[in-house]
């Protein structure tokens, strides 16, 4: 898989709790010169990062992240919210006690919330695999699925462990057809990054492979 292509997959993403503006403004340049699918920042900088990229790159930013456990009401307010600021596409963290108290119905239903809310926008939702069991993984992809959600993602990157073969794997053999596959976390290589997406990734979130590239470009001046 030629690199261009592995750059078109890629979330290219800074959620670090202290990114500053220059930061953030850089990621958005390297997303540019690197033609990545998106930039994913904190919801704060969304506007901002809006008007400086105009069309040129898609603004993901993240709702109830990275814990979850917001009211339906103030995920579907910050959705809202960031779409007015110049979001384009919107990742979502699921409310994980609500998955161990096997209240699906609440989840559907907050999925499906926020999918209205997001309008013709992307809807990317983040089941956090690492703390789920392999059942409660595959019910999220039924729910997922059954909600209209857009895309399963595995991980926040701020929880025990990101993305993992086997879950992009797990993703691909229980989602609904409609439904893409984002890895998100752990991803260090591009040969790792070719290998999600071989096994099904659509999307993947890191800032690694970015990184990687300008630092093999540094090495070759």
């Amino acid at each position: 898989m030629e690199r261009k292509e592995i750059f078109g997959k890629v979330d290219h993403t800074l959620l670090a709790q202290t990114a500053t503006w220059a930061e953030i403004k850089q990621i958005c340049d390297d997303a540019v010169a690197y033609g990545t699918a998106s930039v994913c920042i904190p919801p704060s900088y969304v506007k901002k990062a809006h008007e400086y990229l105009g069309d040129k790159m898609e603004v993901c930013t993240v709702i109830g992240f990275p814990n979850g456990y917001n009211t339906t009401a103030v995920k579907e307010f910050e959705v809202k919210d960031a779409i007015a600021n110049g979001a384009d596409e919107i990742d979502m963290v699921i409310n994980l006690g609500w998955v161990k108290d096997k209240r699906f119905d609440l989840i559907e239903q907050e999925i499906k919330t926020l999918k209205s809310a997001c309008g013709n926008k992307i809807l990317k939702v983040i089941i956090e695999t690492c703390l789920l069991t392999e059942e409660e993984k595959i019910k999220m992809c039924e729910i997922v699925t059954a909600a209209g959600a857009d895309y399963i993602k595995t991980s926040t990157g701020f929880s025990t462990k990101g993305a993992t073969f086997e879950d992009i794997k797990l993703f691909a053999e229980h989602v609904g057809r409609e439904v893409k596959i984002k890895a998100a976390g752990g991803i260090a290589s591009f040969e790792d990054a070719e290998k999600f997406v071989s096994l099904g990734a659509d999307r993947l979130g890191t800032s690694r492979i970015v990184k990687l590239a300008k630092e093999e470009s540094n090495t070759n001046i």
